[in-house]
């Protein structure tokens, strides 16, 4: 497989790993502990995301894809990042190997969920 070196960096050097327990929205795609998922964990102050973390099962797609997608919500506003889908998220990685977008939507889906909770 070929990453992008946003891509190989995110995985060298992941953001925001780890549970939040100061979170006040968690959104999860997947089922953790069987096949890929991701769970998003964010801090939202006034319409506006102040920090937000991640687990996934540890492929590197989904690594990256969870650890962009949380450096790229920090800071913005919720009704932005609700804009955001699959396909920005590869583009902003540089691109995914063939078959491996599914991670980028599994991301996007968790943080859609976690935008959901109320």
């Amino acid at each position: 497989m070929v990453f992008s070196d946003r891509v190989h960096d995110h995985v060298a050097r992941p953001r925001n790993c780890g549970e939040m327990l100061d979170a006040n929205r968690i959104g999860t795609a997947g089922t953790p502990g069987d096949g890929p998922h991701v769970r998003i964990w964010l801090q939202v102050t006034d319409g506006r995301i102040q920090k937000a973390s991640y687990h996934t099962n540890g492929c590197p797609s989904s690594i990256a894809c969870a650890s962009a997608l949380c450096e790229l919500g920090t800071g913005r506003e919720l009704e932005k990042m609700k804009l955001l889908d699959a396909k920005d998220l590869v583009t902003y990685l540089g691109g995914l190997p063939e078959g491996k977008g599914y991670y980028a939507e599994l991301a996007i889906q968790a943080i859609q969920n976690a935008l959901e909770d109320n």
